[in-house]
């Protein structure tokens, strides 16, 4: 029987390629979003009534929706909910600056992100190893914003393949969500190195879609113990590495 060698590894976003870090109060992020969104709207002379009650009906909102999410186990798109609440209210934009306005509830906590040292140089050390790259991730946030984000870190080109789960009725740890980035990325799943933050969601979703799982550490999974046979890393930087190390035992 012939060895399979790896040929593509899918990322996680958050935790993962991009850091975040714990969110000490979504509150205060959520008001600064709130804010921003509102000036935006105020400069368009948009219907918007005064930001107290705008605020809370869009918090109110995320929260039920985000909640509703979680019993349901399907994300859904935020541009899509702020259409909706928007086009209730009387709001008239056009495409781009529906999606502006998406962007400036997303932008407090684009900058909070930061990413590990070198990161570009490891990504491109695995593209010229030919190795396929792409993105799988669990997210209500629509896509136009997680683009425009990792176009502003300079990542967008390492990634043809962007797997977000709001934009099908399914996540992680499903392991269709998995089948379909490998599906888009043209590899078999045997074939393919999943690295993600979480256990449940990231390493026991690619185990099941027939992935070779790896851990990278951190606080999400601070003091738990992988399954036996999931490698482990500390940084991107470990990866070249781990792929050379998997393909010598294939």
């Amino acid at each position: 029987m012939p060895r399979t060698k790896i040929e593509a590894i899918l990322f996680d976003l958050g935790e993962t390629l991009l850091n975040f870090g714990r969110i000490e109060s979504t509150a205060k992020l959520f008001k600064d979003a709130g804010r921003r969104s509102y000036t935006y709207l105020k400069k368009l002379n948009q219907p918007v009534g005064p930001f107290r009650g705008y605020f809370w009906r869009n918090m109110l909102g995320l929260r039920l929706r985000y909640c509703i999410s979680q019993v349901i186990g399907r994300d859904f798109d935020s541009l899509a909910l702020l259409e909706k609440y928007g086009r209730r209210r009387g709001f008239q934009l056009n495409r781009r600056q529906w999606q502006e306005l998406n962007w400036l509830w997303y932008e407090p906590l684009r900058q909070r992100s930061s990413t590990e040292p070198g990161l570009t140089r490891t990504l491109t050390k695995l593209t010229q190893a030919g190795l396929k790259l792409g993105i799988v991730s669990n997210t209500f946030v629509n896509a136009g914003a997680l683009d425009r984000h990792l176009t502003e870190e300079g990542l967008i080109d390492f990634f043809n393949t962007r797997v977000y789960s709001c934009d099908f009725g399914f996540r992680k740890p499903d392991k269709r969500i998995f089948l379909e980035a490998a599906r888009q990325i043209g590899t078999q799943p045997e074939n393919i190195i999943y690295v993600g933050d979480r256990i449940n969601k990231d390493v026991k979703g690619a185990l099941r879609a027939g992935m070779q799982a790896v851990l990278k550490n951190a606080y999400t999974n601070a003091g738990k113990k992988p399954p036996t046979g999931v490698e482990t890393i500390e940084s991107i930087f470990q990866l070249p590495d781990l792929v050379d190390k998997l393909n010598e035992k294939r």
